[in-house]
């Protein structure tokens, strides 16, 4: 009975990694736009299409960034100034990419912009905290995905949208991890309605890596000004011990999150490039071993081993 299952999985393993070898062709003609361009996984990610013959049409936040990048890339990549937190900035991004592509159509849409601050415990923010995060990672992202859409759907082409995964598994207050349901849920439903036209719709959820949404001094930073701004019935609550022990946890990032970034990108162009790309792509071994099986746990296993190894408030039951 065993031998027969590990036969058939063995099976399975072997025939998807057949299917996902098969490249799509004419890459050189094909034209994709990626959001949050100006470091981390988008710079990467347009630098490693770019040399790779594509048309890259990278989205940065800043001229600054735009001119690091273009100074590391060919001709073939442009840039564009885009806030995706603002209809009128998208709404011209948009405009900027059908001039571009023209009849062809946008075969790639990387939404990969985003922001991880505010974030702490829940209680220690207002109601605009959660809005900042939520207006760039997930209201931000379905704003720029539904201008891009017609484009996309005239390629017949790709979505692909960055979770975390802490889209899987809340481990901290804030508006990050509800954003990254929520760019779950989104491509779920994206990727069902868009399947009738072509468009295949992937999410990748990376595990802990270095980037400036992981950076524990704009992390610390942040959550020393969260703590200012709670009330004293918090403050008194939580105490400054809880305060110490939680900013050590963020100061271990450092030292816990790969700073090998290609491991996402890697995914993130085997979704644009593959005949048959994935619907999820689990990006980094702990993402793999750690917390895609922990998601599947009982509710009350992953309430015990946060209980166990999070830091106490003072006034705790």
């Amino acid at each position: 009975m065993w031998l027969y299952l590990v036969a058939l999985v063995g099976l399975w393993k072997l025939l998807r990694l057949f299917r996902e070898r098969k490249m799509v062709s004419h890459l050189q003609d094909k034209y994709v736009f990626i959001t949050g361009c100006d470091s981390g996984f988008g710079n990467l990610l347009a630098r490693q299409l770019d040399r790779r013959g594509m048309r890259v049409l990278a989205a940065c936040l800043t001229e600054e960034g735009a001119e690091q990048l273009r100074s590391k890339t060919s001709d073939r990549l442009e840039t564009v100034i885009l806030d995706v937190t603002k209809t009128e900035s998208i709404v011209a991004a948009t405009q900027w990419v059908q001039e571009r592509v023209g009849s062809r159509g946008l075969w790639g849409l990387v939404n990969n912009a985003g922001i991880a601050v505010p974030s702490g415990p829940n209680e220690w923010m207002n109601k605009q905290d959660f809005a900042s995060v939520l207006d760039v990672n997930l209201l931000g992202m379905i704003d720029v995905t539904l201008n891009m859409l017609p484009l996309v759907r005239k390629a017949r082409g790709r979505v692909v949208n960055v979770s975390s995964v802490m889209g899987r598994l809340s481990f901290f207050g804030g508006g990050y991890c509800i954003s990254k349901y929520g760019v779950e849920a989104f491509s779920d439903s994206l990727r069902r309605e868009l399947s009738y036209f072509g468009v295949k719709v992937a999410i990748i959820e990376p595990g802990g890596f270095k980037t400036c949404v992981t950076s524990s001094d704009r992390l610390s930073s942040n959550t020393k000004m969260t703590w200012d701004k709670a009330s004293s019935e918090v403050k008194n609550i939580y105490g400054e011990k809880f305060l110490s022990s939680y900013l050590t946890r963020l100061n271990m990032l450092d030292h816990t999150c790969s700073s090998d970034l290609s491991v996402v990108t890697d995914c993130m162009e085997h979704a644009l490039t593959s005949c048959h790309p994935r619907t999820r792509y689990s990006a980094g071994w702990d993402a793999k071993f750690f917390y895609l099986p922990m998601s599947y746990l009982p509710t009350f296993l992953v309430d015990a081993l946060v209980y166990w190894t999070a830091p106490k408030p003072e006034k705790a039951l």
